[in-house]
């Protein structure tokens, strides 16, 4: 009879330990981690089904992760994960405009919230978990970026021209209703600023997409070597110049001229032959076509785009109201917007919503606090 001792059975772990009988703080710090872990499932499903093709997938792929790591916390809780957690205000809100709204707010707001995962110092949670987390803040950083990048054109323009249509406004109505001036003049002088200011950004995005537009077709190179290349002098060889002004290297530039002038019938070496067909370079230019976009277009979205900020300021003198009350509202409207800009430019860059609201807030309202003592001061001097 074999009398060997049998092994002794493996310790439990700390996190089994606490489990067995767990504090009232753990309780709730692990009940709050299971409704975090619901919540995101349940929010990167939603997603996935709002999307297609790879990121649905990945999107997918992300909720049954994080339903593994919500099964961890109910195996530590026991019968202390029922009843089911109710989800935290901010889950409710990205599930809200993930049903309602595109996906790419959500998603940044997604990233921050990965971004602040604490299982990396909490002892209860495994570093398995700790590791997904920091890698799944890494997939929401792609995904949202990816989606920045779709809103970054017009988008991002239509943002920062109505936050200076915002702050420029409501710095001149301030500085001129600091002096004195009678509420009709302070409304015709917002007018003017807004007309002044649109018709100026208009202006300046039409000279700035003319100019690009002609620097690129100044620098595109012509297809002049398809016409003339049967009556170039072989030995001078004025194409291979050619083809080393544009970058090609000597030897490249050598095998191109060569290949022009019909040395190789069919089996040239194509790495070294320079992409100037004429349907390469029309498929070019059709592509900076779409990026740049038409220079009146531009100009018309610039000026709407700033038109739509700088109404907001006089909004109160046009319809009656005068005197401080005007300025106390229009100060509050322009606050309003000044922060939901604020919050947008946040998201499409990856920082905080809240703190970028605040701080255009703070700039506005700076900006209008300089003029209007800078209009008392010349109210004063001309009294």
């Amino acid at each position: 009879m074999d009398r060997t001792p049998s092994a002794p059975p493996p310790r439990p772990t700390t996190a089994q330990i606490r489990a067995l009988d767990p504090s009232r703080s753990q309780i709730r710090r692990w009940r709050g981690y299971l409704a975090d872990e619901i919540a995101e499932a349940e929010l990167y499903r939603e997603l996935s089904e709002r999307s297609t093709g790879r990121e649905s997938e990945i999107l997918r792929e992300m909720a049954e992760a994080e339903g593994r790591h919500r099964a961890h916390w109910q195996k530590m809780l026991g019968a202390h994960a029922e009843p089911s957690p109710r989800p935290s205000p901010t889950s409710v809100l990205l599930r809200f405009m993930a049903r309602h709204f595109g996906t790419v707010f959500v998603l940044a707001l997604a990233q921050r919230a990965e971004g602040r995962s604490p299982y990396a110092e909490d002892p209860d949670a495994t570093d398995a978990m700790a590791a997904d987390e920091a890698v799944h803040e890494e997939i929401v950083r792609a995904l949202a970026t990816n989606g920045r990048e779709k809103l970054s054109g017009n988008f991002r323009a239509a943002v920062f021209g109505a936050n200076d249509g915002l702050v420029s406004n409501v710095a001149l109505i301030m500085g001129i209703g600091a002096s004195g001036a009678s509420a009709q003049m302070v409304l015709l002088s917002g007018i003017a600023g807004l007309l002044a200011g649109a018709l100026s950004m208009g202006a300046g995005e039409f000279v700035s997409v003319r100019s690009q537009r002609e620097l690129l077709d100044a620098s595109r190179p012509t297809q002049v070597t398809l016409s003339v290349a049967p009556d170039l002098d072989i030995d001078a060889n004025e194409l291979e110049l050619l083809y080393r002004a544009r970058g090609m290297d000597e030897d490249a530039a050598k095998h191109r001229a060569q290949e022009r002038f019909g040395y190789f019938e069919c089996d040239c070496d194509p790495s070294r032959s320079h992409r100037d067909e004429p349907e390469d370079d029309a498929a070019e230019e059709g592509a900076e076509n779409v990026a740049l976009g038409t220079d009146l277009g531009a100009a018309a979205s610039s000026f709407c785009f700033f038109a739509s900020g700088a109404i907001i300021p006089i909004l109160p003198y046009m319809l009656g109201i005068t005197e401080w009350v005007a300025m106390v509202i229009s100060l509050v409207l322009v606050g309003i917007a000044l922060l939901g800009t604020g919050a947008v430019v946040g998201l499409l860059s990856g920082a905080s919503p809240l703190r970028r609201g605040f701080r255009q807030l703070l700039i506005g309202y700076g900006a209008a606090g300089a003029t209007y003592l800078l209009g008392l001061l010349f109210g004063v001097a001309t009294a």
